[in-house]
């Protein structure tokens, strides 16, 4: 997630717009599509997944929370080549990459998950008589109940609710507490949340038992790596390197590596919510500035999303050569957040209200990516963003309506995954229309309803599934609703 420079006003950026607007681009402009294949499950459900594959009576498939595996008998169909983006190299040069450990299923796990899930839901008397069962402590009493609730996360985590797929880790763990891999995914599910020192706990337990395991240091590396501990984290993706090379880790270790040489003789702040690290040519004052600004944003954030994130927020502060060596973004990009909050701050003293509006910006997407689970779109993440910052639809409102008009408007479905491989006038005009689009449904809804439209993009197949469930409109309606706003609101 990143911020646009100031651009959105200028003339430049405007007459930019109105060239892409004349040949009719703008939707075509973003790379063209990978295919992907849905699943559909015979309760209605949908997943959009890539590389689906049907072996054993199960399937199995890649998604953003990595490699997932469903019982067959769940399964209604699968409807391949549908749209889906891969992310580019420049993604990957500001996202590291976090997957699911390998599959691997507990003896006798595809006679139980067939018992324990089936007509796409989950046999909660067949787990609790297994459970009866298992509290006599026979192991193969035991090792049934683990295998069900495995199972039954699975098929949670399928669903994209990864609160109940936690849940029911945990209880397996309460039979099985020292299987690895029980240990691992329930130390991944708490990493995807951003709930790093609740993922180390569980890890330190699965090293205990597997000291050896390339997956405890690899997943390691990403909790310490969350918690501004940059040496940790590079020691362990080493050990993980050792273990069992990685192509994963090893973008993940070469990036950490050039933040641990950057940041090298950084001095280092904090205050109740952020780890602060900044260049040691930068005024303190600059750095304790930054810091009370950041927690008086803090307490507004917080307030207006009622959410807390878990842990301490990392902060650096850059010179720009530094920042663009660092973050390799587009040079459209003015601050980032891949997990730590990256800021060009050169020949400041003071927070001035620019760089104060950055740091809401960019604030807001920790919050944002936490209480999501990681599965809020780009739009709805840069539009929230702007919004909480200030910025508002006026200048741009005329393009817009423009745009939507002459059927030249970007889908809010291309607009989902990542935005760096864009060209910058496009950049520019996906973030004035993902703030039209926000701006919209708070004046219409209320801040309360956008609160809870997250919660839901949390729990849902699909950020298209949660406007449904949650405003009763899916995107083509919210599109359209966007564009009378605007022209009503500033138009007439």
């Amino acid at each position: 997630m990143c911020r646009a420079p100031s651009l959105l006003k200028t003339r430049a950026w405007r007459w930019g717009l109105r060239l892409l607007l004349q040949v009719v681009i703008l939707a075509g402009v973003v790379a063209a599509p990978a295919r992907a294949d849905i699943i559909v499950l015979k309760n209605g459900r949908r997943i959009t997944a890539t590389t689906v594959t049907e072996e054993n009576g199960r399937v199995s498939y890649e998604t953003r929370a990595g490699r997932l595996t469903l019982p067959g008998s769940i399964v209604e169909r699968i409807e391949r080549g549908g749209p889906t983006f891969i992310d580019s190299a420049a993604d990957q040069a500001a996202q590291l990459p976090l997957t699911l450990p390998p599959a691997e299923a507990l003896v006798g796990y595809d006679e139980v998950a067939r018992a324990a899930v089936h007509d796409a839901s989950i046999d909660r008397n067949y787990i609790a008589k297994l459970e009866e069962n298992a509290r006599g402590g026979a192991a193969a009493a035991v090792t049934r109940v683990a295998v069900a609730h495995q199972a039954a996360a699975q098929f949670e985590l399928g669903r994209g609710d990864t609160d109940h797929a936690l849940a029911h880790y945990r209880r397996a763990l309460t039979f099985s507490p020292a299987q690895p891999i029980l240990l691992l995914n329930t130390a991944y599910l708490h990493l995807r949340r951003s709930e790093y020192s609740a993922s180390l706990d569980y890890l330190e337990r699965a090293r205990r038992v597997a000291p050896e395991s390339a997956d405890v240091a690899k997943l390691a590396g990403w909790a310490y790596y969350g918690l501004n501990k940059l040496d940790q984290a590079v020691e362990e993706w080493k050990r993980a390197q050792r273990l069992r090379p990685d192509p994963d880790v090893a973008r993940a270790l070469e990036k950490a590596k050039r933040d641990q040489q950057a940041e090298s003789s950084f001095r280092e702040g904090e205050s109740s919510h952020f780890v602060l690290r900044y260049n040691g040519s930068a005024a303190p004052g600059l750095a304790r500035d930054v810091l009370r600004t950041l927690e008086d944003h803090f307490r507004a954030i917080e307030s207006e999303l009622n959410f807390t994130p878990a842990e301490p927020i990392g902060v650096i502060l850059y010179t720009e050569q530094v920042f663009a060596d660092i973050t390799r973004a587009p040079a459209w990009v003015g601050a980032l957040n891949d997990g730590r909050i990256r800021v060009p701050v050169q020949g400041l003293t003071a927070v001035p209200p620019e760089l104060s509006r950055v740091l809401k910006h960019e604030l807001t997407h920790s919050f944002i990516q936490q209480k999501t689970r990681g599965r809020c779109p780009v739009w709805l993440q840069e539009g929230v963003a702007q919004w909480m910052e200030g910025q508002r639809s006026s200048e741009t409102a005329d393009l817009l309506v423009s745009a939507y008009e002459r059927k030249a408007a970007m889908p809010l479905a291309a607009m989902e995954r990542s935005w760096m491989r864009m060209p910058g006038e496009v950049a520019l005009y996906a973030y004035a229309w993902s703030l039209g689009v926000v701006e919209y449904l708070v004046a219409t809804y209320g801040m309360r309803d956008l609160e809870r439209l997250l919660d839901r993009v949390a729990i849902e197949p699909s950020t298209e599934a949660a406007t449904r469930s949650g405003l009763r409109m899916d995107y083509p309606e919210l599109e359209q609703q966007t564009a009378k706003y605007l022209r009503r609101t500033y138009l007439r």
